[in-house]
């Protein structure tokens, strides 16, 4: 049974003392685009960089710490997460000019991040009008869309590492592949600096205009989703079928389980039509992955990041 939530900067169990907020028992559904998802034994909220420094600096070993962003493409079991969520907020949100780049905190929209670069007359970061969700996110994935991706704009981010050290990394240091980076499981991103190319104003608004339009006809947008589920065979620029197509083939726009549903608009979504649990989300997912295996021989790779205790109680 959940028990009432309770905020405090005090230490709670074997967690070190902060300046930032713990929070027990605390509800993730309502906070990620699902909308579905168990509770978090413990959220922290640091700071500051600082701050995260110092909890990691002083956290018992054996206690599982899990990062989490808006959560627009991450799926919360039912069961919640054990240990420690690290989300960042209002002091990782920031977004400066810094000569012809932005440097944001990790906390930023990647679609403010879009504005300020057209506000600033800074090309290049159109693509980030496309990409739901936060900059720390974006970074763990090198997200993309609309033919741009975080590697092709990326000078360097900052991430801490799980005793606490601080990390200035290179584009290249990170090893982006295709939606993958090689910064270490437990490590958190906090700043990053991405370059843009002073262009016609005009010209940038436009092109951000076009993102967004195209993103409302193809995606569903004013649904609970969680963008795109699985990631495409061939990386952008290669030759092959994407994965929306391999599913639309196997037969599976509009499949269900339970509340859970593939996108009529959009079939590399799922959606919950509203009574759908975690359960049936991931479940319909792997059905899907049955199906387009079976029909096509592709194995789909999930493109959402799946978190917390599984079935049966395996975290």
């Amino acid at each position: 049974m959940i028990v009432a939530r309770r905020a405090t900067s005090r230490p709670t169990g074997n967690l070190p003392p902060v300046r930032g907020r713990y929070t027990e028992n605390a509800p993730l559904g309502h906070t990620t685009w699902f909308r579905v998802g168990g509770p978090a034994e413990v959220v922290f909220r640091p700071a500051d960089t600082e701050d995260l420094q110092a909890f990691f600096d002083g956290l018992a070993e054996g206690i599982p710490v899990t990062p989490l962003g808006v959560a627009s493409n991450v799926l919360v079991r039912d069961a919640g997460i054990a240990g420690v969520v690290i989300r960042l907020g209002r002091g990782f949100g920031g977004i400066s000019r810094d000569g012809d780049a932005l440097v944001a905190g990790a906390a930023a929209l990647c679609p403010n991040l879009a504005l300020s670069a057209m506000q600033a007359g800074l090309g290049g970061l159109e693509f980030l009008s496309g990409v739901p969700g936060s900059l720390g996110g974006a970074l763990r994935m090198n997200a993309g869309a609309f033919g741009g991706e975080i590697k092709d704009v990326l000078d360097w981010a900052e991430a801490v590492d799980p005793a606490g050290g601080l990390h200035r990394l290179s584009c290249h240091e990170l090893q982006y592949g295709y939606r993958h980076s090689g910064l270490p499981e437990g490590w958190v991103f906090v700043r990053a600096r991405l370059r843009g190319t002073p262009g016609d104003a005009e010209a940038i608004r436009e092109r951000v205009e076009a993102i967004r339009s195209a993103r409302e006809e193809s995606q569903p947008l004013r649904t609970r989703t969680g963008g795109s589920t699985f990631k495409n065979p061939t990386p952008p620029g290669a030759e092959g079928p994407k994965a929306w197509e391999l599913i639309d083939a196997a037969g599976c726009r509009g499949l269900r389980r339970g509340g859970a549903m593939v996108s009529e608009k959009h079939c590399n979504f799922l959606v919950n039509t509203g009574s759908a649990t975690a359960g049936d989300l991931e479940a319909l997912g792997e059905e899907v992955r049955e199906r387009v295996q079976s029909h096509s021989g592709v194995s789909l790779e999930w493109e959402i990041k799946r978190l917390g205790i599984r079935p049966g109680g395996a975290a």
